[in-house]
């Protein structure tokens, strides 16, 4: 069984930066293609942006490009979300997820985390 456990969340001012961490156990974590989700209040969950199971392929949404990174370490089974230039728009709870098939671009997700808390105030 693949699990995930997020990390990293809280409370930052507007315009700073925080680092999510997402720890995969289970499985081969090197083949896997890897997302990060955000789920705001009142909104449906939202693809922030993905890493395929080779690193050489990522997916930005708009609103974030030029602001976060993601990131992988086959090494330690862990992939990353690094925020900069928050936003309050950007307050949700953010989650990571799994697809087990080393496809070209991630697209099926199976396994997610339990989610944790971003709250970016003005």
């Amino acid at each position: 069984q693949v699990q995930l456990v997020e990390s990293g969340g809280g409370l930052v001012q507007a315009g700073g930066s925080l680092r999510l961490s997402c720890s995969v156990s289970g499985g081969t974590f090197a083949t896997y293609g890897l997302g990060w989700f955000r789920q705001a209040p009142g909104k449906e969950r939202e693809l922030v942006t993905s890493i395929n199971w080779n690193g050489y392929r990522t997916y930005y949404t708009d609103s974030v490009k030029g602001r976060f990174t993601i990131s992988r370490d086959n090494a330690k089974n862990t992939v990353f979300l690094q925020m900069n230039s928050l936003k309050p728009e950007d307050t949700a709870v953010y989650y990571c997820a799994a697809d087990l098939v080393p496809r070209a671009a991630p697209r099926e997700y199976v396994s997610w985390g339990q989610g944790t808390q971003v709250t970016v105030s003005s």
